[in-house]
């Protein structure tokens, strides 16, 4: 099976690297040449890393470089599955999978890797409705282990079969869920991020106290950490998404502080200053 990836940020190079290492052939596609030859040098520079710590042989590193290739060639995205990671906009997502119903067959499966927006709405733009679903994998692609297969109203089986079957073979746990706002783990976690950040506003506990005492309680790391490691943007969308979504109830309304960040483009790590410097 030939799986093509959409967007080299983050998420999207993740989940490249983890098809071509468990063995698809896998196109990473970017409009951005220098984001697009960014995300292959950190995607062999990690299989290199492996080889070292010993987690690869040098035999699977072969492979899976054969597997990876990159491409800004809009025309050459034709696959038998293929996997979005973009900016979490409607419109952009509905014309991009129009623009690739029309030149792969009738037989590919189409996928959104959206953490919020809704599956059966991104759909509602496309001939083949039943070939699309949603496939959410979570930061970093590379090491968390669980993978959301979205059914939309008009997903079809033969899609959702197709994408948990392709998220299994790359080694990960999958959980099917409805077309629901924030979907399971999006919906659950955001009192995490909205209330550390209330806190935060109302100077009951500034951020570092924040992280440090809910990582003490168990948590890998602490929610402005998390969020500077997802990205400002995309969880001030997430959360935006969700409030919308809901009807505005008061748990899940957005944060003016991290709307500050989102504006002063304090992203998180990947601008190098987010809640922390980087």
């Amino acid at each position: 099976m030939i799986v093509a990836v959409i967007g080299a940020g983050t998420m999207g190079l993740g989940i490249a690297q983890v098809s071509a290492q468990f063995g698809f052939e896998t196109l990473l596609f970017d409009v951005n040449e220098t984001a697009l030859a960014k995300a292959k040098d950190t995607v062999l520079t990690s299989w290199a890393k492996l080889l070292e710590k010993g987690k690869l042989t040098a035999e699977q590193v072969e492979k899976a470089t054969a597997n990876f290739s990159t491409t800004s060639d809009f025309a050459l995205l034709k696959a038998d599955f293929i996997i979005e990671a973009i900016v979490e906009k409607l419109e952009v997502k509905q014309k991009l999978f129009q623009d690739l119903e029309a030149q792969n067959s009738e037989t590919a499966v189409f996928a959104s890797n959206t953490s919020s927006l809704s599956i059966t709405k991104i759909a509602s733009a496309l001939t083949h409705k039943s070939r699309f679903i949603g496939l959410h994998f979570f930061n970093p692609a590379t090491l968390m282990q669980l993978v959301e297969v979205i059914a939309g109203a008009e997903s079809g089986s033969e899609a959702l079969q197709k994408a948990a079957n392709f998220a299994k073979a790359c080694n990960k746990t999958t959980v099917q869920c409805a077309d629901s706002p924030g979907f399971i783990v999006n919906r659950v976690a955001r009192p995490f991020y909205t209330e550390a950040l209330l806190i935060a506003e109302e100077r009951i506990a500034d951020i570092s106290e924040i992280d440090d005492l809910m990582e003490a309680t168990g948590f890998k790391l602490g929610p402005f950490r998390l969020m500077d490691l997802i990205g400002n943007d995309i969880n001030f969308a997430v959360t935006n998404s969700l409030f919308d979504a809901f009807y505005y109830p008061a748990r899940f309304r957005p944060s003016r502080m991290q709307g500050q960040k989102v504006d002063a483009k304090h992203l998180g790590k990947k601008t190098g200053r987010g809640f922390y410097q980087y």
